[in-house]
């Protein structure tokens, strides 16, 4: 329970300072130095961040499924053959 508490911080600290930065170069390029090369970084930056967001909470996921699948396997017993 630990880890998937850690690997959630750890992307939303991740994703949140990545979604600030490419929100804030996007400001920039669009709005202070008119067309430039920081609009489509911003922009990249912003998608890259949800992206992070994204793979974090699916790790998650996948970690707490595989956990309860294997729990189920100890707990019902298999049929054997006599």
């Amino acid at each position: 329970m630990v880890t998937k508490a850690q690997i959630l911080n750890a992307t939303k600290y991740t994703g949140g300072i990545v979604l600030t930065a490419g929100i804030m170069m996007f400001m920039f390029g669009f709005f202070a130095s008119g067309p430039s090369i920081l609009t489509p970084i911003g922009i990249g930056t912003v998608m890259g961040a949800v992206f992070i967001f994204l793979m974090g909470v699916f790790f998650v996921a996948t970690e707490e499924t595989l956990e309860k699948i294997a729990h189920h396997k100890q707990i019902v017993p298999t049929m054997q053959k006599k």
